[in-house]
């Protein structure tokens, strides 16, 4: 055995194990909190020493940014990718927000929505982390807005709409469902969500129309 094969191998394992961390640190950072999430702790929770987690990750800071990476691609792969699925236009944007609805109610992670739970912690909190969170916040806007913006291309919204204040509102009826949902101990919140992005939608809609019938 060549010494690349066993560097490969060495590394192959590394990445296996960081994947297996990396699922537990998800998990816990949206109990805990990013600032709770320990090298020691996890050591602790995924029954590997301090220094194997150490090896992994280097510092607090690090894990958290490593963290935070992966909720990002657990979200793409929850949220993003499957409404990619859906016809470019209003059933796209619906699809989109459906899936983070379900993103939010299944409890994909069981703090509720990582990105939600990391704003509240860090959003006076400036450093790298934030920068992070914030990075990550700012592309799923862009992605809603660019979703919408494609639904007005399409027709199937008004030529008048405001995209980005459209996606606002929509983020906003989302994380209220996220958020409420998690402080009561309840679905209802995530009924009304659905509703109020409806409404949302339909005037979008019906503001579309009226110009048209004025013209």
């Amino acid at each position: 055995m060549d010494v690349m094969t066993v560097t490969d191998g060495r590394r192959a394992r590394g990445d296996v194990s960081r994947q297996a961390v990396m699922a537990v640190a998800v998990d816990l950072a949206t109990v805990n909190g990013l600032d709770g999430l320990s090298i020691g702790g996890l050591a602790s929770a995924v029954s590997m020493s301090k220094g194997g987690i150490a090896g992994l990750f280097g510092s607090k800071e690090e894990l958290q940014l490593a963290t935070v990476a992966a909720a990002a691609e657990i979200f793409q792969h929850t949220v993003i990718a499957p409404a990619l699925t859906a016809p470019a236009g209003l059933p796209r944007l619906r699809a989109l927000i459906e899936a983070w609805l379900d993103y939010s109610e299944s409890r994909v992670f069981p703090g509720g929505c990582f990105f939600a739970a990391a704003t509240a912690e860090y959003r006076s909190r400036p450093g790298p982390v934030r920068d992070a969170v914030a990075a990550n916040l700012l592309r799923w806007r862009t992605f809603l807005a660019e979703a919408i913006t494609r639904a007005i291309a399409a027709g199937d919204l008004a030529e008048s709409t405001d995209a980005t204040q459209l996606a606002f509102e929509i983020s906003a009826m989302l994380d209220a469902a996220n958020d409420q949902s998690l402080m009561f101990d309840s679905a209802a919140p995530y009924a009304r969500a659905r509703s109020a992005v409806d409404a949302l939608l339909e005037r979008a809609r019906r503001t579309g129309l009226a110009h048209r019938n004025e013209r």
